[in-house]
């Protein structure tokens, strides 16, 4: 397969973790005999310093034309809330740009890695799930208004943009066990209670093979802490899907263990760890890049149709955690904490090796 991918790194430690994803995704390349032109674009902060916008034109038309999108991370101290250009208004854009509408977070607990939990291990046991969150409604995108001592941030949602991403859900849930929790506010929130009865129609009419129950968004939270191997795939709205896959990251050690894909219904998905840029490490060399690594994973399966490849970039993230390779966010107080590339390179003997073996 040939094929061309957008390598946006971002800021903070985005360009360290990402390249590390992106030798991973050249090796994946060279066992499998794929060939991977990976391309540079600007975005964030460092695009604003650059060009004086957090998106610039030529990032846009690159990441139209490349088959997937990997990216770091954006922000930093450098472009705060309250500056009148920031970072984040490019990551926006950019999933407008591409129509990336659903935003996959996976959380499973890697045994390896449950003292790395403040959870009890008992807890973790069984731990899978996905998150699917819309991306491109609701309040981050809804009517902002602000004046001396007032501000207001409308929160909407059609019925077309809900079931588009409840149908992806639906789709994942049936590939996996077949039980889908469709998180709301539906006892306040009128845009929630349409988001109910949206996706009971959805589910009832397309998807009789589905078990969809509905969860308010706070007793949501709890369970999700209480007993987390409940649930399998769980969709939800913007705001409350950026805060309860934060959550998540304890059922998975770290943030910086998780990996997200933002998909839309065609054209390039975009593929980047959950974590921030963490401008505080940045430059250190000691930042995580297994969510990174594990977003290539993603990215192989989902706009590269290449599942066995997949796999095996997941199986190397076992194996390379298995053998102790431990960044310091995961690494106990008696383990060496690997870093940065330290483990980049522990992933891509794995990755030999498996491919070796099989």
């Amino acid at each position: 397969m040939r094929a061309l991918i957008a390598i946006l790194p971002g800021d903070g430690i985005g360009p360290e973790v990402t390249a590390e994803a992106a030798r991973v995704l050249a090796e994946v390349g060279k066992l499998y005999g794929h060939s991977f032109e990976m391309r540079e674009a600007l975005v964030g902060g460092t695009a604003i310093d650059r060009s004086g916008v957090p998106l610039p034109a030529d990032t846009v038309a690159l990441c139209r034309a490349a088959d997937a999108v990997l990216l770091g991370a954006v922000g930093g101290p450098r472009w705060g809330p309250t500056a009148p250009i920031r970072p984040e208004q490019g990551l926006l854009a950019l999933r407008r740009a591409l129509g990336v509408f659903a935003n996959l977070r996976p959380a499973a607990m890697h045994p390896r890695l449950a003292g790395a939990s403040p959870l009890k291990p008992g807890l973790l046991r069984g731990v899978d799930l996905l998150v699917v969150r819309e991306l491109t409604g609701g309040i981050y995108f809804g009517e902002k208004r602000r004046e001396a001592d007032w501000a207001e941030d409308l929160c909407a949602y059609s019925a077309d943009e809900i079931a588009r991403v409840v149908r992806v859900a639906a789709r994942l849930a049936q590939s996996r066990s077949g039980r889908l929790t469709s998180v709301d506010k539906a006892n306040v929130m009128e845009t929630s209670r349409l988001w109910r009865e949206v996706a009971t129609r959805v589910v009832r009419d397309d998807f009789p093979d589905v078990q969809l129950d509905h969860q308010l968004v706070d007793s949501c939270a709890l369970r999700l802490l209480q007993k987390p191997a409940e649930f399998d795939v769980i969709v939800t709205e913007n705001l409350f899907g950026d805060i309860l896959t934060d959550l998540t990251a304890v059922l998975g050690g770290s943030i910086g263990m998780l990996p997200s894909a933002s998909v839309g219904l065609g054209g390039p998905g975009l593929y980047e760890p959950v974590h921030g840029s963490a401008p505080d490490i940045a430059g250190k060399g000691v930042a995580n890049p297994y969510g990174a690594i594990g977003s290539v994973a993603m990215l192989l399966r989902h706009s590269l149709r290449l599942d066995t490849e997949a796999r095996a970039v997941e199986a190397a993230i076992a194996a390379a955690l298995e053998s102790g390779a431990l960044p310091a966010d995961v690494a106990g107080p008696e383990e060496r904490a690997f870093g940065t590339v330290e483990v980049g390179d522990t992933v891509l003997r794995a990755l030999a090796l498996h491919k070796e073996t099989r």
